[in-house]
């Protein structure tokens, strides 16, 4: 694969996506390998997007990324958010790319950026546990250091773990062994075929079946402490409280990709009937369509910004949070407007429009979740203290 030059992405994403389209249908139905679109994302040379430029990647930057995921998941939103749950876990380390790291985290960068690069190897994020759904305080799943004091050992099991089967390393969140309550989460590196790894079938979901979702359960898992990320214990809760971008929003990007398609497929639809078309009642409706995606999408970008500008902000935290909460709305909103203006298309399962509205509601079952976007500016409206983990149930 030709080395993409920075500028180059979108119209490589745009490449990816056309090879992803075909593949959307035959994978939600279940009449093709779910490895399918990951081989396509592998061999397209993006899956180093957050990589620095100085380790062989992409060196985007957190808004930019968010036009990628848009640009994939307008052609194929199951293999978006699969595509997305490789780089939440790539993202502390595009975080850390100007931190100098003492020498244990700074080996565990340099392998974990490698094996993106050079191996094309594909991560997964492994943290939703049944009646907990992806919060870190309370969890089941627990880490203790062996006899010998050279290894971890991970007992547990996850519920909902996208890239099942298909991933080759999970990036495990386990809390420490001790109270229930403890806050000592810390993050693992587990290959998928380290003894002890199994994973249930795939769930069969009403949409997103090509993520690839499965229960994983961990018995007696020995890692070397190299594999415990970038080299520090009890990091991930703090992690996700003073910098939720990338556990909250990085689905904003895939989501907003499927309610573009849902916009495009709609326009398809009304100018394929000339008259219709030149309803006014008609355009008044694409009219609402559009002012809506467009209203989602400056937010996007705008909250992409913020990031990049200022890291761990509380506005560019706030803004993540409501452009998290918009497009879920604008998605699901732009569904039933498809629904009223294309009709049977909008049920039948040969068209395309049919899988994108089940894809589209699936927003709100991705962290944050609507309630928590809105608890979130709540808090921030009436002045809590969002650093402090206790203004939290994560």
């Amino acid at each position: 694969m030709t080395p993409i030059h920075p500028d180059d992405v979108l119209k490589r994403a745009m490449e990816a996506g056309e090879a992803l389209a075909p593949l959307a249908a035959d994978v939600d139905a279940g009449r093709a390998g779910l490895d399918r679109p990951y081989a396509v994302l592998r061999e397209s040379g993006l899956l180093g997007a957050l990589v620095p430029r100085d380790a062989g990647g992409l060196g985007l930057g957190f808004g930019e990324y968010w036009k990628l995921l848009a640009t994939l998941g307008s052609y194929n939103g199951a293999a978006a958010v699969g595509f997305n749950m490789h780089h939440v876990v790539l993202g502390a380390l595009a975080d850390s790319a100007d931190t100098p790291l003492p020498p244990a985290a700074e080996k565990f960068r340099t392998w974990m950026q490698n094996e993106v690069v050079h191996g094309r190897k594909l991560f997964a994020s492994a943290t939703s546990e049944t009646g907990r759904g992806a919060r870190l305080r309370g969890m089941t799943t627990r880490y203790r250091l062996s006899d010998d004091g050279e290894h971890y050992v991970l007992d547990g099991a996850k519920s909902f773990v996208s890239l099942a089967g298909v991933a080759d390393y999970y990036v495990v969140a386990a809390a420490a062994e001790g109270p229930e309550d403890t806050a000592e989460v810390s993050h693992f590196v587990v290959a998928a075929d380290d003894p002890g790894v199994g994973f249930g079938q795939v769930h069969s979901l009403s949409a997103m079946y090509g993520t690839s979702t499965a229960p994983m359960t961990l018995t007696d898992v020995v890692l070397p402490r190299s594999r415990l990320y970038l080299g520090v214990e009890g990091m991930s809760l703090f992690k996700v409280v003073r910098e939720p971008h990338w556990m909250v929003a990085g689905y904003t990007g895939a989501y907003l990709g499927i309610a573009e398609a849902v916009f495009d497929y709609t326009v398809r639809c009304v100018t394929a009937a000339p008259a219709r078309a030149k309803s006014p009642v008609v355009q008044q409706e694409l009219g609402r369509m559009s002012a809506r995606l467009r209203a989602a999408r400056a937010l996007v970008h705008e909250a992409g910004a913020a990031v990049d500008r200022a890291r761990g902000s509380l506005e560019a935290n706030a803004l993540v949070h409501a452009a998290k909460y918009l497009v879920g709305e604008v998605g699901l909103q732009l569904a039933q407007d498809a629904t009223r203006l294309c009709g049977s298309a909008a049920v039948s399962r040969s068209q395309p429009l049919e899988r994108l509205i089940r894809e589209a509601s699936f927003a709100s079952v991705m962290p944050a979740k609507p309630q928590d976007c809105l608890e979130y500016l709540g808090k921030a409206a009436v002045g809590v203290n969002l650093y402090d983990a206790r203004a939290f149930a994560w």
